[in-house]
């Protein structure tokens, strides 16, 4: 009984330094993060971004790879699915929470198959009228909507999207019935508002504020708790009758569930360092974004709380599960 007592703690003991110094040779490769989205739009320039500067603090490249499709569900899957030793991780994006909520069944599961990282950037989407619009403010949409339910429609980026969903949860929290109009992403919404074809859209700053400064656009709400510094005249949603309401999407790291904590934190400390680089920062605010990490447990809330959140919205809305 004793011989194998000490067989299983000579076991144990020799368990715990193989793992331990796994941990403190990490990293000795590339390590490969995967965003789900094309080539060049916002998810790929924050990945490459901060993964430039992680690389700088791990002493390895950050490779970023592209795996676009299906609102960033293959990606996710991929890295879902992949040895948990750090070297293939997750640019995740707000949409990664309302995929959650939205399809009636994933390769992975939301929150339980990762480990979160730190997150890295906020933004907020926009509600924005054409510049010849009735509509001087969201107080005036929402008086039109009141007098003529399901008349006021709106522009997304598609069925499902984060802007879609905020749509209807505006819909929801100001008790209004609206009528919403999907496309083939927020370019394809923004030609629709030029063209008068919707009363409104909701869309990130990047896919508006060129034609904002041009004259073209004028907007009537932020959909974050707080203004924008980009337009910080602009009130918010919550200023003009809807208390409560906050939609902002957000970038994050993960990690394949089962890391090893020692390189979850050595990763953390990484997208730390990365944010507090002035030109990082910078790029992210011309983005839109507010760049903010946070710890693995803050991030882990968030995201879950996120997932709650849209779940409830698709639920009321009554959206059909893909």
């Amino acid at each position: 009984m004793k011989r194998r007592h000490f067989a299983a703690a000579c076991g144990a003991g020799f368990a715990w330094p193989a793992s331990f110094s796994f941990a403190a040779s990490y990293p000795d490769k590339a390590i490969r993060l995967y965003q789900g989205y094309a080539p060049g739009g916002n998810a790929d320039a924050i990945a490459r971004a901060v993964g430039v500067e992680m690389s700088k603090t791990l002493g390895q490249a950050v490779v970023v790879e592209a795996q676009s499709g299906a609102g960033g569900n293959i990606a996710a899957s991929t890295v879902a699915r992949a040895k948990p030793d750090g070297y293939t991780l997750l640019l995740a994006t707000g949409g990664h929470a309302v995929a959650g909520a939205l399809y009636e069944t994933l390769a992975y599961r939301t929150v339980s198959d990762f480990d979160m990282v730190s997150t890295i950037t906020y933004f907020p989407f926009l509600f924005a009228v054409n510049a010849n619009s009735k509509f001087r403010t969201l107080t005036d949409l929402m008086a039109a909507a009141k007098a003529a339910p399901g008349t006021v429609s709106y522009g997304t980026a598609g069925i499902g999207s984060t802007q879609h969903l905020a749509g209807e949860l505006f819909a929801s929290m100001s008790m209004r019935s609206l009528l919403h109009v999907p496309y083939r992403g927020d370019a394809a919404s923004l030609t629709a508002l030029l063209g008068g074809d919707v009363a409104f859209i909701v869309a990130p700053p990047t896919a508006v504020m060129s034609n904002i400064e041009a004259g073209k656009l004028r907007v009537l709400a932020v959909s974050g708790p707080q203004r924008w510094p980009g337009l910080p005249n602009v009130p918010t949603v919550a200023e003009q009758g809807v208390p409560g309401y906050d939609v902002r999407s957000w970038a994050g790291l993960m990690a394949p569930a089962g890391t090893p904590v020692a390189i979850v934190e050595q990763l953390n400390a990484a997208v730390i360092k990365a944010l507090e680089v002035p030109s990082v920062r910078k790029r992210l605010e011309d983005m839109g974004g507010e760049a903010r990490s946070s710890t693995p447990a803050e991030m882990k809330t968030m995201v879950s709380d996120e997932l709650d959140k849209w779940k409830r919205v698709v639920a009321d809305a009554r959206i059909p599960k893909q």
